[in-house]
């Protein structure tokens, strides 16, 4: 499992090579527009975008959804219940369930702009999944999102899931929310999940890796190094990036879930993966990473634009099921 694997291919479709030059001349100027917006006006634009998101990311037909408001702690558990098409109803301590951290720098996004995304995987799994959904910045600062993690974790426990049975899902900022769960696990000794599936994430703060990245001319075709550190600021409020909630950092144990990292091979953040596989391995971690050869940042979440999705989300249920 400790293995870094290119996928079935040293090139992508002809599909996604063509997306990645139109989102280039697209996609990316208008996220470039936004590390030019103050927080009001990206508040204001984060309507656009999402459902620009509901548009490339359909939700399957026949999936099921449940919200969630409960109060848990000193706090509130915010999300929805999904099961994607098939998929049985059951929510008892013996099911194996899906908790899921969408991404999107901690200022966008959803649990209903990723729910197409999250049905395919409970489709796939024949698992029930909760979307988390976080307080977004920049009406809620550092720590309210890990805070909203680390509450709607310790929620699913008390339902009655145990920690063997849930798997953590996460894309973009959903994979440094997964990392910081992980850290805050150990300091409060709360059991650890069975296994990890994150696509494209961040582990790097800074964003000084993938400012390096495109300095040697690797460009990703949907957001900019700038643009995300741009967001996060927005959370962190410039807070030093050594914070160990936002430079996490794992003890070496030997209750570490099991983890498979996807990444597009020519993604802003490709290396933030391999740096948190190496993290996961240094901690005593079984990790598994893919780059999928000319596929951009989450790409896991549009299956009508890139063959690749479909493969991607595919093995990703492969996985999951392997270690149930």
């Amino acid at each position: 499992m400790n293995a870094i694997t290119s996928v079935r291919a040293t090139r992508g479709s002809l599909r996604a090579r063509a997306l990645n030059g139109s989102m280039t001349r697209v996609v990316n100027p208008a996220f470039r527009l936004a590390t030019l917006g103050t927080p009001q006006l990206v508040s204001a634009f984060r309507p656009v975008v999402n459902q620009t998101l509901n548009f490339a990311s359909p939700v399957p037909p026949d999936t099921r959804t449940e919200p969630v408001r409960r109060h848990a702690g000193d706090g509130q558990v915010r999300g929805e219940w999904v099961w994607g098409p098939g998929v049985g109803l059951r929510r008892i301590a013996d099911t194996q369930v899906i908790y899921y951290l969408h991404g999107s720098g901690y200022v966008i996004c959803s649990p209903r702009t990723h729910r197409g995304l999250v049905s395919r995987l409970s489709r796939r799994t024949d698992h029930v999944a909760f979307s988390l959904d976080y307080r977004l910045a920049p009406e809620h600062r550092f720590p309210a999102a890990g805070d909203d993690t680390v509450r709607g974790y310790e929620w699913l426990l008390d339902q009655g899931y145990r920690p063997e049975n849930i798997v953590v899902a996460g894309d973009s900022a959903g994979g440094h929310l997964a990392m910081d769960l992980l850290a805050d696990n150990q300091t409060a000794a709360r059991p650890q999940p069975r296994a990890m599936v994150l696509f494209s994430p961040l582990m790097d703060p800074t964003f000084g890796l993938a400012l390096a990245r495109e300095a040697r001319g690797l460009k990703d075709p949907i957001i900019r190094a700038r643009t995300g550190r741009h967001f996060l600021d927005m959370y962190t409020g410039g807070l030093p990036a050594h914070h160990p909630r936002m430079t996490v950092s794992l003890r070496p144990a030997d209750d570490l879930p099991t983890t498979l990292i996807q990444v597009g091979a020519r993604e802003v953040m490709a290396d933030d993966a391999h740096f948190l596989h190496a993290t996961l391995l240094a901690a005593g971690a079984q990790s598994q990473l893919q780059a999928w050869p000319d596929q951009g940042h989450v790409f896991q979440m549009f299956p009508m634009l890139t063959p690749e999705s479909r493969r991607a989300v595919s093995e990703a249920a492969r996985f999951i099921r392997s270690v149930a």
